[in-house]
């Protein structure tokens, strides 16, 4: 039997946190470059994000898109450590930059060249 007590405890649960469509951002070890262009369901192979589900489709140019995990990228910033993003407002995106460093480490965050 449950108690009261037991019954009114909030559940914590920690959910991912998805980087928005549009972000810019790098892959770590290939070095391209591109904007957060939606996710793609992976059937096979080992590297997801989170969900243990997906990737992150990069739009690197028409018509290259490149698949990666959540754990491959580096989020790309202005000079100010705003989070860049393909035509969005400098209030959006820094509002996308608050949630993005409660969620990731300063070290997922880069300034762009």
């Amino acid at each position: 039997m449950i108690n009261d007590t037991q019954q009114d405890r909030p559940v914590t649960v920690k959910s991912w946190v998805r980087i928005p469509d549009g972000t810019k951002v790098r892959h770590r070890s290939e070095g391209h470059e591109g904007f957060i262009d939606g996710l793609t369901e992976i059937v096979i192979g080992q590297a997801r994000n989170p969900d243990r589900r997906t990737q992150y489709r990069m739009n690197v140019g028409e018509p290259s898109r490149k698949l990666a995990a959540e754990e491959e990228l580096l989020i790309l910033t202005d000079h100010d450590g705003v989070v860049l993003m393909a035509k969005q407002k400098v209030e959006y995106r820094s509002s996308v930059t608050e949630m993005l460093r409660g969620t990731f480490t300063d070290d997922r965050f880069v300034r762009s060249e």
